[in-house]
């Protein structure tokens, strides 16, 4: 069996995020900075527009509290008057970005001992299995993988666990596939018929049409309005929202919100199975639910539109499309996602029915059912029953 040490490190989530990296540069005796230091300059980087407390914007900066590892920057409200650091995980002498890299790597199959060599070869910080293992633990409730872990574990090694590819369409793609977590989420009696998703999942590497990306037109350059009415959307605070807040906190560019987001779900929570899934429709595919299923679509396709999914989760019976927004209460995400679900639905030949359909961030989550944006339930006129005629004798 490999050590921790003859192991090949996995990606970690916060690889891309341009925090500290032990480089070679370090390695080689130049002068750097030490990860104490690195991790001083992330932690003021990380971005608080309001109080956690009144939710109010007339914040100001009120200096530094210095930690082992770090130093946090304090934010003072003029509305409350109230002192916070924006930060959910407190308490801790480590980075909160190197505490979920840990929790992460063991998800996703490690053993404590080569979790905690990842991350000194990452971050230059020891943290003992011991600590890892506490970790693990306070965060089980939302990272709910971890009841799967060991199941997971007999169908795929951890570095086969998690499939992915990097896809150049116009810009970089980065797709991910947990494909233990497919497999175990189709055991269950109400996923069973969602076996087409799977074969779907298992293509994309290998027959992805990549061409189609580069020329075509993508869904979201699409204007046009689906007809809401009938259209119920609803307002949740799910796992969803819980994950994104306790996830953006360590991301100090904004520019990398959605792929942390996307890797952390993937490896942690119960239900994500893919990231960044490419999608298509073509002109026959809206002639055909406009014409056999009496779909109302609001717009043409000359050749092909495109897109990329951000999230997709098999959860209580359905298939859920999420995509992240920044400011999801200010966004109308609906004719993306219709779109998603129009060409999901086709390329897997599941029935609209069986999706769901929602955007979110890390305070609010949006759901709403695609079939009642596209067949509207006849509305019928009921008769009027004419009283008896009363006959008198």
């Amino acid at each position: 069996m490999k050590t921790a040490q003859q192991v090949e490190k996995p990606e970690g989530i916060f690889d891309d995020t341009r925090g500290y990296k032990k480089t070679a540069i370090a390695e080689s005796g130049e002068k750097t900075k030490t990860a104490e230091q690195k991790f001083a300059t992330l932690a003021n980087t990380f971005s608080v527009s309001r109080c956690i407390y009144c939710e109010g914007k007339n914040i100001v900066k009120r200096g530094k509290r210095k930690k082992k590892h770090e130093s946090v920057q304090l934010y003072l409200c003029q509305d409350c008057n109230r002192t916070f650091t924006g930060q959910k995980i407190k308490g801790k002498q480590y980075p909160a970005r190197l505490i979920l890299d840990g929790v992460s790597y063991y998800n996703v199959g490690f053993s404590y001992e080569q979790s905690a060599r990842f991350l000194e070869l990452s971050y230059g910080l020891k943290a003992d299995a011991a600590t890892l293992a506490g970790w693990v633990k306070e965060f089980a409730d939302v990272c709910a993988y971890g009841r799967m872990r060991a199941y997971g574990l007999k169908l795929f090694s951890p570095n086969q666990i998690i499939q992915s590819s990097k896809m150049m369409h116009r810009q970089m793609y980065h797709f991910r596939y947990h494909r233990a977590k497919m497999a175990l989420v189709l055991e269950e009696y109400k996923h069973y018929r969602f076996a087409a998703l799977k074969e779907l999942l298992n293509s994309v590497v290998d027959e992805c049409p990549h061409q189609l990306f580069r020329e075509s037109k993508r869904s979201s350059e699409m204007k046009a309005k689906f007809n809401l009415d009938q259209v119920r959307i609803t307002e949740k605070r799910n796992y969803a929202v819980l994950l994104a807040e306790l996830v953006l906190q360590a991301v100090t560019d904004n520019k990398l919100r959605h792929e942390t987001l996307q890797k952390f779900m993937i490896a942690n929570d119960s239900v994500t199975v893919a990231t960044e899934l490419p999608i298509y429709l073509d002109k026959e595919d809206v002639r055909y639910m406009r014409e056999e299923l009496k779909f109302e679509i609001p717009f043409e396709v000359d050749q092909y539109l495109t897109g990329h999914i951000d999230m997709v989760q098999v959860r209580n019976g359905a298939i859920h499309i999420l995509d992240y927004k920044p400011n999801a209460k200010k966004e109308n995400a609906v004719t993306q996602l219709m779109i998603y679900a129009l060409a999901l639905s086709r390329l897997t030949g599941l029935r609209l029915y069986e999706f769901r359909c929602a955007w979110f961030d890390d305070k609010n989550y949006y759901e709403f059912f695609p079939l009642h944006v596209v067949l509207k339930k006849k509305v019928r006129n009921r008769k009027t029953k004419k009283p008896p005629v009363r006959v008198a004798f």
